[in-house]
């Protein structure tokens, strides 16, 4: 039982951090309330979700940065869905830097956007590994035979 009680803090001490450094908010808090004995999946679902769709508006985004000319209402409105779904998870960083891009795509500074995607991607990418390490903790835990710790 030794390895699931250092599991387990190790768990405790990795959500702490994805707080503390506003790479998650409380809406993650919220969607882990919403998981339960009968979809004991829910997270991880939406999350892989999340992953599906981000990835899919990140390359939408590049595509129509790189037109002949670029459509920055079309542009916006990619990154708003982005914002949203990051929103919806609770991916602080992902959804801020979400917000100075729309800034830009308002005033149709393309140098700015180019600048702001690469700035999303990453901190998307920095978040899915953070969320996956995450998961593979959880999965650990439960191999091990204990329970996942509740954030309250």
């Amino acid at each position: 039982m030794e390895i699931v009680g250092k599991l387990q803090k190790q768990f405790m001490d990795f959500m702490s951090s994805l707080y503390r450094e506003g790479f998650l908010d409380d809406q993650f808090l919220q969607l882990q309330k919403l998981q339960d004995e009968s979809n004991p999946d829910f997270v991880v679902e939406v999350v892989s979700l999340f992953f599906e769709d981000s990835e899919k508006l990140l390359n939408n985004l590049a595509m129509a940065l790189q037109q002949q000319v670029v459509d920055f209402k079309q542009v916006d409105a990619h990154v708003h869905q982005f914002k949203g779904s990051s929103s919806s998870i609770g991916a602080q960083r992902v959804k801020n830097a979400c917000v100075g891009f729309r800034n830009f795509c308002e005033e149709k500074n393309l140098d700015g956007c180019i600048q702001c995607l690469q700035h999303a991607k990453h901190e998307y990418f920095l978040v899915k590994n953070k969320l996956e390490t995450l998961f593979r903790l959880e999965q650990q835990i439960l191999a091990a035979g204990g329970t996942v710790p509740i954030i309250s």
